[in-house]
């Protein structure tokens, strides 16, 4: 039997979306808006406009409503999430289609038994009307929810396809200068060549390690950082000078693997390597709220350097966006004569 790979499960997760989490704010928010449009939009098109107490009881008619059905989908999402294919979103609408009739029936009754007068129509064409807008708006509603996971299954598999591109990206000349600095130590200096072996062997196995384990964490990430800044300090002397300044940073602060190395590589190959008498990169960082700040910054050089593709620091801002949604910030560009990358980073997904 096959194995399934990350590009078949993406598939799999794109063709049997995940029903949204009526717990959550955002689902329940569309719910309200959605009935509070409706009602509104019906007591605009009638002639009279100022039979205010009917418009706040179909108001409150319409929240409670709104209420139920969302504790309801809420209460039953885990069983409905198990049915194949769309049946889950068809589940759904038949249970707000269902739960707009029972209310409804229960309201004209009601109003019928106190003598109300509010529900003007007799109970079937009450009945009737509310659960023929309930059908049509829960589609037009699910039809946006389906759409909307769709395009984050997508957006998910694509930002796990850049990663993999990431992670198997190995720049053939950090290999090769790795490897001869190794051998000129051998004789030299056989520890500082042992342990530069060690540094490559972490550095290999961060890159080439399977993008389905989840984030890492801050302390992982700088540890692997000062592995990878070990091996080049060997390579380019005293060329490469740097300047930590990470002040109180919380070591478990979760952070998607290796998003930070290759800002420090970028930083070493542009501004670094091409100065023949070297210059500073300086790492900063501090706590921002309960979210982190990191600033990477590198000389610029006199004469413009090859231009790269680009690939590092518009993947760190896709995996950025999409990990932390819109409170992150990802900043670069120069300033005074060096080049700034900025990272506000959430403490908590967006």
């Amino acid at each position: 039997m096959p194995e399934s790979t990350p590009a078949s499960d993406a598939r799999g997760r794109a063709e049997h979306s995940p029903l949204p989490d009526f717990c959550q704010l955002p689902a329940l928010f569309a719910l309200f808006v959605v009935g509070a449009l409706t009602v509104t939009v019906m007591w605009l098109a009638r002639d009279d406009r100022q039979d205010w107490p009917a418009y706040s009881v179909s108001m409150f008619f319409v929240t409670w409503l709104a209420m139920v059905v969302a504790l309801t989908l809420c209460k039953l999402r885990h069983l409905l999430q198990r049915l194949p294919g769309h049946m889950p979103y068809v589940a759904v609408w038949l249970l707000i289609v269902l739960i707009v009739l029972v209310a409804s029936a229960l309201a004209s009754w009601l109003d019928g038994a106190l003598q109300t007068g509010l529900i003007g129509s007799p109970m079937a064409t009450f009945v009737r009307d509310n659960s023929i807008i309930a059908a049509l708006l829960g589609a037009a509603m699910l039809r946006y929810f389906y759409v909307l996971a769709q395009w984050q299954a997508r957006l998910a598999a694509v930002t796990r396809a850049q990663v993999e591109a990431l992670q198997a990206r190995i720049r053939p000349h950090f290999l090769f200068n790795s490897m001869n600095t190794v051998a000129a130590l051998i004789r030299v200096d056989p520890a500082a060549a042992e342990r530069t072996v060690e540094d490559l062997s972490e550095l290999f196995r961060a890159a080439l390690g399977s993008p389905d384990r989840g984030d890492g964490t801050l302390g992982e990430e700088l540890e692997l950082i000062e592995r990878y800044l070990a091996i080049e300090q060997l390579r380019l002397g005293p060329r490469l000078r740097i300047r930590r300044e990470l002040h109180e940073l919380p070591a478990d602060f979760p952070l998607p693997r290796l998003l930070l190395q290759p800002l420090v590589e970028n930083a070493v190959r542009h501004g670094i390597q091409p100065l023949r008498e070297g210059g500073e990169v300086v790492l900063r960082g501090t706590r921002d709220g309960d979210g982190i700040r990191i600033e990477i910054s590198n000389p610029l050089p006199r004469a413009p350097a090859a231009a790269g593709n680009g690939h590092g620091l518009r993947s760190v801002r896709q995996r950025v966006a999409f990990r932390y949604g819109p409170r992150a910030v990802v900043e670069a560009g120069p300033r005074d004569g060096h080049y700034l990358v900025l990272l506000r980073l959430p403490g908590a997904p967006a």
